[in-house]
């Protein structure tokens, strides 16, 4: 199926609210994933399941994350690198403290 066939069986008249389908339409959302909801042949919303929601501001998080770090690297000044064994000796970490600590030892902010 292509993407125009897709979109177009995922338009959805608001009227059918008011015929009491709203309980088939969430159903169907969360089958299908998103519907665009039109008032007067102009999209009024989209409805999508709550999954689908967060994994869409997840994609936009990592897409801000991604310029914040295409920026660090293009303003980096690579004199002020320290090395991170000379940064491990100074904080004390052994090469045993860092294969002891697991990805749920990590908080990303």
């Amino acid at each position: 199926m292509n993407s125009f066939t897709k979109v177009i069986d995922n338009i959805i008249p608001i009227s059918l609210f008011n015929r009491g389908q709203a309980s088939k339409i969430f159903a169907d959302v969360k089958k299908s994933g998103t519907k665009i909801v039109v008032k007067n042949n102009m999209p009024e919303c989209i409805l999508m399941s709550p999954q689908e929601y967060k994994n869409l501001f997840e994609c936009l998080e990592d897409e801000r994350d991604y310029e914040i770090a295409m920026e660090r690297m293009r303003d980096l000044d690579e004199s002020k690198l320290i090395p991170a064994e000379k940064l491990y000796k100074e904080l004390g970490i052994t090469k045993e403290d860092l294969a002891a600590v697991t990805e749920e030892d990590i908080e990303f902010e």
